[in-house]
């Protein structure tokens, strides 16, 4: 299938310069945030006439940054939260793409020898999430409100930085997402003691989009039609092809068993369905009780924010 894969995509693009489209992504490495990068290994963004610029940011909240300023096109993995507070404010953002709904990759743990042993006992702690506006801020101050307790958020970055603070005495309690801390876990070199699918409203919520700069939108909307129609292409090709977990423990560096794992345990297939922003009420309601949103979006103004082109 790749042979044949590979061949198309050289087919398709000869006799023609592809468009170059700049990508900030957040947290590197992670099985949702790989897509882009899995897809142009693969050929399927050459295929559709695309050649990609990767930037990698610490999280969901300098990818949004990224994306408003204009230093690049698209955004990958953006808190959804967030997302909504920009747009509100009058910020250059359209979503093109639902990213993870739910958030049961999420999870937050402390050092073998804490004396934190459960999620309520960081009352007074300091509690890791990657940056402002990430789907990590918002879940992070739902499980506080969840279990009743005061801590102190602390932004610490991508979740390989975090494990390093985490370890090293700088935070109490890291966050992450598979692969990061998986093989400290196994080694019980960390304690797992929360995951953001422990808060019963995030079942359904669209926690992370990928969002595109309307300016860009607007200018180059053929451009970004194709990049949506690779992206679902690449998308399942993660999930159908065989030799999609190679790729992802090529560019992750972990075991192909693993990659295995993190897909079907923390990132089925449905969890990651482009098409659906799905919970948005929810998640407007989250962002107004945690200061991201003023008031709710009208309806008309969700309309224009979510832009998801059709199939073709």
């Amino acid at each position: 299938m790749w042979a044949a894969l590979f061949g198309l995509a050289i087919a398709a693009t000869a006799g023609r310069a592809a468009d170059t489209l700049k990508l900030a992504v957040g947290a590197p490495g992670n099985w949702d945030t790989c897509i882009p990068a899995a897809g142009e290994r693969a050929g399927i963004f050459r295929k559709h006439g695309l050649e990609l610029e990767l930037l990698y940011t610490q999280g969901g909240g300098e990818t949004l940054q990224a994306v408003i300023s204009g230093s690049v096109d698209i955004g990958i993995a953006a808190g959804t939260g967030g997302v909504i507070g920009a747009f509100a404010k009058g910020a250059p953002l359209r979503i093109i793409a639902a990213g993870v709904t739910g958030a049961s990759d999420l999870y937050w743990y402390v050092p073998a020898n804490s004396p934190i042993q459960s999620f309520p006992d960081v009352a007074g702690k300091t509690v890791a999430y990657s940056t402002n506006g990430a789907s990590t801020h918002i879940t992070l101050l739902a499980l506080l409100k969840h279990y009743n307790v005061r801590a102190r958020p602390i932004a610490a970055g991508a979740g390989g930085i975090t494990l390093t603070q985490a370890m090293s005495g700088q935070i109490d309690v890291g966050w992450a997402s598979p692969p990061i801390g998986l093989d400290a876990l196994r080694d019980r070199k960390i304690r797992l003691i929360a995951r953001g699918s422990e808060v019963p409203a995030t079942g359904d919520q669209t926690v992370r989009v990928h969002v595109v700069n309307a300016n860009v939108l607007k200018a180059r909307p053929d451009v970004i039609d194709r990049f949506v129609q690779a992206y679902r292409e690449a998308y399942g090709f993660l999930y159908d092809e065989p030799a999609a977990p190679r790729y992802f423990s090529e560019l992750s560096k972990v075991s192909e068993k693993l990659a295995v794992e993190i897909r079907d345990r923390f990132l089925p297939r449905d969890a990651m369905q482009p098409d659906r922003v799905s919970g948005i009420d929810a998640t407007m309601a989250d962002a107004i009780e945690f200061k991201v949103l003023a008031a709710p979006l009208s309806r008309s103004q969700i309309d224009n924010l979510i832009r998801i082109p059709p199939r073709r």
